[in-house]
């Protein structure tokens, strides 16, 4: 005799539901959304939840990408096909015009990625919005596994993590003060397994870095950084070819690769399962600066 019972979905479809039942959350709740969109597989995965969330109609926000100036052309390419075929409106706030109308100061030490805080915030306060959605997860990083699904930020666009409000029975509470907006993160309790096998249950486009193929690299501070105009080899260090992919997309001049031989998605899905560190403490050298270091990013206002 069947039940109610025998209809379960699996734990990939309960991910999904959840991530829907964010982006509708959020549409109904605050006035002004927006994506934010780095073009790597976390961010393109959120599109194809927002897609779902709300097809047959269009995305009801507009995508908003930071640009360092160090984006891989494989990521602006990727984007720019997932940008024609939603018709959904791209922002792109870019970190070499905030440097230009000195809203961040380029002082030739600091990040990229560090100066995408400042070019962040400028185009939340300048474009008014209340929400903007990342592609955090919980298991990336230890200061990501402190976020909420809706992350506070006050007038400053700061994140305090002692002051985050509680979720229980995922209700989330989106009230704001003037000034203030809410970073929402629909992927929180997703994996990069799961982000993976996602891609590959949905045949989701992702740029062509994330699959094995044979590049110039070299060897820094234990990463293999891609040698291109904005990296170039140093006194003692030799570019050579490997067979790599990167697990993550970011500014090219602090984004490691990773030797591999996975040139599909099911062969990332059997490399990513015996992982034991994640993506961005292998390949991510603005997390290596210290144990702190991204957690102190987001008390600034970073991602």
């Amino acid at each position: 005799m069947s039940t109610h019972s025998d209809y379960r979905l699996s734990e990939l479809d309960q991910l999904e539901s959840e991530s829907i039942h964010i982006f509708r959350e959020v549409a109904a709740e605050f006035d002004k959304p927006v994506l934010l969109f780095s073009g790597g597989k976390d961010s393109i995965c959120m599109l194809r939840l927002a897609e779902k969330a709300f097809y047959p109609a269009r995305i009801p926000f507009p995508v908003m990408q930071v640009d360092t100036g160090f984006d891989f052309p494989e990521v602006i390419e990727t984007r720019d096909r997932w940008i024609e075929r939603l018709g959904v409106q791209l922002i792109v706030a870019s970190v070499d015009q905030a440097i230009k109308d000195g809203i961040v100061v380029d002082d030739g030490k600091t990040s990229r990625n560090r100066l995408q805080i400042g070019t962040l915030l400028d185009a939340i306060e300048r474009n008014g919005f209340t929400a903007a959605f990342g592609g955090g997860r919980r298991d990336e990083e230890k200061a990501r596994a402190k976020e909420r699904v809706y992350s506070h930020r006050d007038e400053f666009g700061q994140w305090d993590p002692k002051n985050q409000r509680p979720e229980l029975w995922n209700l989330y509470n989106g009230k704001l003060h003037e000034g203030e907006h809410m970073r929402v993160f629909p992927l929180s309790n997703w994996t990069e397994l799961d982000v993976w096998t996602y891609i590959g249950h949905e045949g989701i486009e992702v740029p062509s870095l994330y699959y094995a193929h044979e590049r110039e690299v070299v060897e820094r501070d234990g990463m293999l950084l891609s040698v291109s105009d904005a990296v170039q080899p140093k006194n003692g260090e030799t570019a050579h070819k490997e067979r790599v992919r990167f697990r993550t997309v970011g500014d090219m001049t602090l984004t490691g690769c990773v030797k591999s031989d996975a040139s599909n998605v099911e062969e990332i899905i059997a490399e990513t399962a015996v992982a034991t560190m994640t993506e961005r403490g292998a390949t991510r050298g603005d997390d290596r600066f210290s144990e702190a270091a991204m957690e102190d990013r987001k008390r600034e206002g970073y991602f």
